[in-house]
């Protein structure tokens, strides 16, 4: 069995979405002066890996702690989209859509899986435009993973989040330079906030 960590390595230093100073480890206490090492971690519910909940933009949409964990486990196809210069769009999916045929959850892979994890946040990252959006819940994909700390960019009214929050759940910040397009076991466990909009998560594949 094969196990590949596709998860945001988290530190102070990591990349955060436009730059917000939302994540701080501290240690408050170390074992050569106390005998134990313990620290303090503050951060934002959707930093690094994260799971959104329909919470997130729909009103009354389930929150993180009532996501059936089985739209985070199970067989996943990982699409490769690194020829993709700024968008993925419908066009761009159809290329593919034999392999999302009887699929519920897809890792969508871009250039942005290239940035480092601790470079500045980079605002022209690829994203997922509002018609592949619905292409993907048009094949009745339930679970969409992306590979940067937003799936879309600039767009009004967030039209790529509410398509698919209405339909299922997004896993933002994935890490996926080192893993091929093919099919793979996906686990991507959120931390069971109560009335949470999203949580940090760890995601491996299991190939």
């Amino acid at each position: 069995m094969n196990i590949i960590d596709i998860s945001w390595p988290i530190s102070n230093s990591m990349s955060t979405y436009k730059n917000r100073a939302d994540m701080q480890i501290s240690q408050i206490k170390s074992v050569a002066k106390d005998c134990v090492s313990e620290s303090t971690i503050v951060m934002h519910s959707h930093t690094g890996t994260h799971v959104d909940a329909p919470a997130h933009f729909i009103e009354q949409g389930k929150t993180i702690d009532q996501i059936p964990l089985e739209q985070l486990c199970g067989p996943c196809i990982i699409i490769d989209c690194t020829q993709v210069n700024e968008k993925i769009t419908k066009k761009d999916l159809q290329l593919h859509q034999e392999l999302l045929k009887d699929q519920k959850k897809v890792l969508l892979k871009t250039k942005n899986s290239f940035c480092k994890p601790t470079e500045p946040f980079n605002t022209n990252f690829i994203f997922l435009e509002e018609s592949g959006a619905q292409f993907l819940v048009d094949c009745g994909i339930q679970t969409v993973g992306f590979d940067y700390l937003g799936i879309e960019r600039g767009q009004q009214g967030h039209p790529t989040h509410k398509i698919l929050l209405q339909h299922g759940i997004i896993i933002e910040g994935l890490r996926l330079e080192h893993v091929n397009q093919g099919q793979y076991i996906l686990y991507c466990l959120p931390l069971p906030i109560q009335k949470g909009d999203g949580s940090p998560g760890r995601a491996i594949l299991v190939q």
